[in-house]
C-alpha cells in the first residue's frame, strides 16, 4: 500500500521536509515513489506547498495520507476539496464551498492576530507598571536617606566649632598658676624673716640681763 507521508531533510536543528508517496513496507528515509510537496516548520507562517493534481491521483489510487500529512491538507483546504470530489461535486460547488472555507480561515488568522496583539500589549503594560511601582517603591527609600545625610553633615561643623573652643580654654587656663608660683616664695621669705628677727631679739635680751646683774651687785656692797 501507498503512504503519502514526510521525508525528513536538512540540517540538524533545521528541519525541511518533503511530501512524498512511498511504499508503507520501506523506512521513512528510505525509498519513495514520488514528492508530492513540502513543509517548512521553520517560517512563520508555516509554509506549505502541495501538487494537488498528483495529491489527487495517489488519493485516487487509494493511497492513505499519514496524521501529520492530513493535517497540512485541511489546512491548505485541499482535503476539504477531496471530500467534495469524493461526494460527486462539480466544480463550480468545489469553487464555492473552498472561497467561503478561505474566508473563513481569514477571519480566524485576524482573530488570532488580534488576540496575540492584545496579549502583547498586556504583557508590556504589565511590564511598564511593575517598573513604576519599583521606581515608585525606590524614591521614598532615597528620600530619608538624603535627609538623614543631610544633618549628619551640618552637624560635623558645630562639632568642629567645638573644638577650637575646648582647644582654647586649655590655652587660656595655662597662664593661671604663673601668680601661684609667685606667692609661694612669700613665706619661705616671711620664715626666713622671723629667725632673723628672733636672733636680733636674743642677743638684746642677753646684753639685758648682764646689765641687770651688776646694778644688783652694786646695789648690794
Amino acid at each position: 500500500m501507498v503512504k503519502l507521508r514526510l521525508r525528513r531533510m536538512g540540517k540538524k536543528k533545521q528541519p525541511f521536509y518533503r511530501i512524498v508517496a512511498a511504499d508503507s513496507r520501506a523506512s521513512r528515509n528510505g525509498r519513495f515513489i514520488e514528492t508530492v510537496g513540502t513543509y517548512d516548520p521553520l517560517v512563520k507562517p508555516h509554509k506549505i506547498e502541495l501538487k494537488e493534481d498528483r495529491i489527487y491521483y495517489w488519493l485516487g489510487n487509494g493511497a492513505q495520507p499519514t496524521n501529520t500529512v492530513k493535517n497540512l491538507f485541511q489546512h491548505k483546504g485541499l482535503w476539504l476539496k477531496w471530500d467534495l470530489m469524493k461526494n460527486g461535486a462539480d466544480d463550480a460547488k468545489i469553487n464555492e464551498e473552498y472561497s467561503k472555507w478561505l474566508l473563513i480561515q481569514d477571519e480566524k488568522a485576524k482573530r488570532l492576530a488580534a488576540k496575540a496583539e492584545e496579549a502583547k500589549k498586556a504583557k508590556q503594560k504589565e511590564k511598564d507598571q511593575a517598573e513604576e511601582e519599583a521606581e515608585a517603591a525606590a524614591a521614598p527609600a532615597e528620600e530619608p536617606a538624603a535627609e538623614e545625610a543631610a544633618p549628619a553633615s551640618v552637624e560635623e561643623p558645630a562639632a568642629e566649632e567645638i573644638a577650637p573652643e575646648a582647644a582654647e580654654a586649655p590655652a587660656a587656663a595655662e597662664p593661671e598658676p604663673e601668680p601661684k608660683s609667685e606667692e609661694k616664695p612669700e613665706p619661705a621669705a616671711e620664715a626666713e624673716a622671723a629667725p632673723e628677727t628672733a636672733e636680733e631679739a636674743a642677743p638684746e635680751k642677753a646684753e639685758e640681763t648682764p646689765d641687770a646683774e651688776k646694778d644688783d651687785s652694786e646695789e648690794k656692797k
